[in-house]
């Protein structure tokens, strides 16, 4: 895979019966992508295929946000999250994601299922802001676990001071 691209101001929206579907192994290797994911990101099911989830990661998220859905999902939950992910060319788009663990018939954990669909405007007008204090207060912080900390420290405050959790805050968007 070549260099990240670099992000513009164009942004893609998903239609309103659009929805994203893809399945990563436990790594985050894309082993499926609905026809959808790949006209949205840009990328030929062949670049995608085998390739990391994160290659869609846009620079205005958070990496906080990332290890909340990967600690939930390890953990075999799921976890909602709006995500704004970028696509090959540089745009951007906007998701509401539900990320499920997958297991085989016996119980064990063999990847990771996700579907994503558009976002109300103003639930992305809500976590942008958020996302943009959390993602200050990371580069504030620096690099590794303390921009992490820092990151996930702001959330914890944004909740607490609306006395919810998480999972409440998402849905009530």
């Amino acid at each position: 895979m070549s260099l990240r691209p670099q992000p513009t101001q164009h942004e893609k929206v998903l239609g309103e019966n659009d929805f994203i579907v893809s399945k990563t192994d436990l790594k985050g290797l894309i082993t499926y992508g609905n026809r959808v994911f790949i006209d949205i990101s840009g990328y030929s099911e062949q670049e995608l295929l085998g390739a990391p989830h994160n290659i869609l990661r846009h620079p205005d998220m958070p990496r906080s946000v990332f290890k909340l859905l990967w600690d939930t999902i390890q953990a075999k939950s799921e976890i909602c999250a709006y995500v704004k992910n970028l696509a090959k060319d540089g745009s951007f788009y906007w998701v509401f994601a539900n990320i499920t663990p997958s297991f085989d018939s016996r119980g064990n954990l063999i990847g990771y299922y996700s579907v994503r669909r558009k976002p109300k405007p103003e639930a992305v007008q809500a976590v942008s802001g958020l996302y943009r204090a959390m993602l200050d207060a990371e580069r504030r912080a620096g690099d590794g676990q303390a921009g992490m900390k820092a990151s996930l420290a702001v959330l914890h405050q944004a909740l607490e001071q609306k006395g919810m959790s998480y999972e409440e805050f998402v849905f009530g968007l």
